[in-house]
């Protein structure tokens, strides 16, 4: 009985000789997890608790290394990444009135500074700030008949372009349009053609 039990732990290993020679064979020794009927329960508690880590212990490496990699290729990428140039406030662009003072979008604008009887109102601006500015309006033109002062303001339908945008010496870092070109899709005011263009600076 003792051997018997005993062969369960190790086989003893023998050698026998056949015709090449000689040929060792030796047994090997179970698993303590595998055992028959005869484990102990304290035995196969300590089995169930090897087999959980040895299943955890890889996938929290596993984890590790992945979060251990990805910060490195973040802060590569961090690294390598260039720096971004400032972003620069874009010169303002303004049109100066007849008073001197700068506008923006004005609703109205007087062209006739001497007489005043010619103003573009109701302005409706689709662009502004680069090199040209477009609105849509009317160009109220007195028709001076019999003269001036006697005279009645017609309504022209106009499109609106200030162009050419240059520095302003009186406000450094401002830039205003030097002039203004008016079309009129319609009637133009006699005697002006229907695409006329005004300076603004002189």
């Amino acid at each position: 009985m003792g051997e018997a039990g005993g062969g369960r732990g190790v086989a003893v290993g023998r050698e026998r000789k056949g015709e090449e020679g000689f040929v060792s064979t030796v047994g090997t020794r179970r698993h303590p997890c595998t055992g028959g009927a005869g484990v102990a329960r304290t035995t196969a508690l300590l089995c169930g608790v090897v087999a959980l880590v040895a299943a955890t212990v890889p996938a929290s490496a596993t984890q590790a290394t992945s979060a251990s990699a990805s910060a490195s290729t973040s802060a590569s990428a961090s690294a390598s990444a260039p720096a971004s140039a400032p972003v620069r406030d874009p010169v303002p662009v303004v049109v100066v009135d007849c008073f001197g003072a700068p506008q923006v979008r004005p609703a109205d604008y007087l062209l006739a500074c001497g007489d005043g009887n010619n103003r573009l109102v109701g302005l409706r601006w689709d662009s502004w700030g680069g090199q040209t500015a477009t609105a849509s309006g009317t160009d109220m033109v007195n028709d001076c008949r019999p003269y001036c002062a006697a005279g009645r303001f017609r309504a022209y339908p106009v499109e609106v372009t200030l162009i050419a945008p240059q520095a302003w010496p009186e406000r450094p870092g401002t830039q205003r349009y030097t002039s203004i070109r008016l079309v009129f899709p319609e009637e133009a005011p006699a005697p002006l053609p229907h695409d006329v263009t005004y300076n603004l600076v002189y």
